[in-house]
């Protein structure tokens, strides 16, 4: 099996691995194999695929982080993180304070960088699912597509996701500890850029999701992500 040009160049300049030594493959949709080097150039590597082995159990919640697009490279490390802690889907948005929009995301082909640095988190914490970064969408149009899930629920109340907020945006808000512990077959986790959600998106959110928070401490839009997270898995005992 010849292995991806990237693959093929981390195998033989990074890790300088030589013909025969052996390695373990993923095909990112759960699946893990055995296998070992059978070449190895700067022109390429092929592996010889073996017996499958067991993989990393995937969580149990099927977790979407719907994240806003963060200013430089933050926006990589949430990518990053999120894979490791386990989500099964990342949701770019552009909000109403989002310094970027969706055309420049295209432009700059920013949904197939997030994709590969999805690939690397996998390979790192030994995860064989890579979740799929999903074409930036605007904030609109996610929450819409919230409503649409709430809609065709068997109870017609349920609200799919989950906004973080802080503790003041609304006499809703909810502490994240005091989530059932019992979870939910899948949900949407959204968080806000460095600015903040302005007050027509709460509102326009708290129509498809409950509205959470992590106590009263302000955190960092490029770690609200992780520490939310590890909130919700924890809260769910998925940790």
């Amino acid at each position: 099996m010849d292995l991806p040009r990237d693959e093929a160049q981390h195998l033989f300049r990074v890790l300088r691995l030589k013909i025969g030594a052996a390695v373990r493959i993923f095909n990112g949709r759960g699946a893990e194999f055995d296998a070992a080097v059978a070449t190895a150039s700067k022109d390429g590597a092929r592996v010889r695929v073996g017996d499958g082995c067991p993989a990393v159990t995937e969580a149990r919640v099927a977790v979407t982080l719907a994240q806003a697009v963060l200013k430089g490279d933050k926006m990589d490390d949430v990518v990053r993180d999120a894979v490791m802690m386990g989500v099964a889907a990342i949701q770019p948005l552009v909000t109403a304070r989002t310094e970027i929009a969706l055309a420049a995301l295209e432009r700059g082909h920013r949904r197939e960088r997030w994709q590969r640095i999805a690939v690397s988190s996998s390979k790192q914490c030994g995860r064989a699912v890579v979740p799929a970064v999903l074409e930036p969408c605007t904030f609109a149009d996610a929450i819409a597509a919230l409503r649409h899930q709430a809609s065709e629920a068997t109870s017609g109340s349920a609200r799919p996701g989950l906004l973080c907020v802080e503790p003041t945006a609304s006499a809703d808000v909810i502490a994240m500890g005091d989530l059932e512990v019992e979870a939910p077959p899948a949900t949407t986790i959204v968080v806000g850029p460095e600015g903040g959600w302005a007050t027509e998106e709460i509102a326009a959110a708290s129509q498809a999701c409950r509205l959470v928070t992590l106590g009263p401490r302000t955190l960092r839009a490029d770690s609200m992500a992780l520490v939310a997270l590890t909130a919700l898995f924890t809260r769910w005992r998925e940790l």
